[in-house]
């Protein structure tokens, strides 16, 4: 089941900001960069951009001599590996993850790293990069997504930490079938707020 969202801005922006929407892999121990999975530009103040956060996932490998795998349905609990095949680079379905909260990418290409990726809605979401041979990529992600007001982002891009930083907002998408995403604040000049997001009209699943 899909989850339905509409973005709302009742803010007091000037500056015709771009709100950025994405994930953090919560299975990295590290700060790994996170990819900005939503860009909502030109979005006016009382204008609306309704999307769809699915609760399905897609999964993806590159390798090293540029090649893509086709894309191919995920869930949590998969593990799935990168192999030589004797057509060449292939991905494919390998089984159980040893964790059922997260979707596992192995390479077991003799040689050359990969690229494992995660998409949602036909876009990339989180990205493990230079996954050596021998080695797994592993994802999972909280029933959460994180908001916020950037600039210079580009939808599917990886972001930079500084960005991330300043991004602080956690919306809980738990139990959830629709709702809309209000963000207030902002405003011109000395007497500016900080943005805000929340969510506000909940369905529940």
């Amino acid at each position: 089941m899909d989850i339905k969202l509409n973005f709302i801005n009742n803010s007091n922006d000037t500056n015709n900001s771009s709100v950025v929407i994405f994930q953090k892999n919560v299975a990295t121990n590290f700060d790994e960069t996170a990819v900005a999975w939503k860009v909502i530009e030109n979005c006016g103040v009382g204008d609306t951009h309704p999307f769809t956060y699915p609760l399905s996932s897609h999964v993806s490998a590159s390798d090293s001599w540029g090649n893509y795998t086709p894309k191919l349905a995920a869930q949590n609990g998969n593990l799935f590996h990168v192999a030589l095949s004797s057509s060449g680079t292939q991905l494919s379905l390998a089984g159980d993850a040893s964790n059922q909260a997260q979707i596992h990418v192995a390479n077991e290409l003799p040689k050359g790293a990969v690229n494992a990726s995660i998409y949602k809605d036909g876009t990339l979401l989180a990205t493990h990069t230079s996954v050596a041979p021998g080695q797994k990529a592993a994802f999972e992600f909280k029933p959460t997504i994180w908001i916020g007001v950037a600039s210079q982002v580009v939808q599917g891009q990886v972001m930079n930490s500084a960005i991330i930083s300043n991004v602080n907002t956690e919306l809980s998408l738990l139990g959830i079938a629709e709702a809309d995403i209000v963000m207030t604040g902002g405003g011109p000049g000395a007497n500016s707020i900080p943005f805000v997001f929340h969510l506000e009209n909940i369905v529940f699943a």
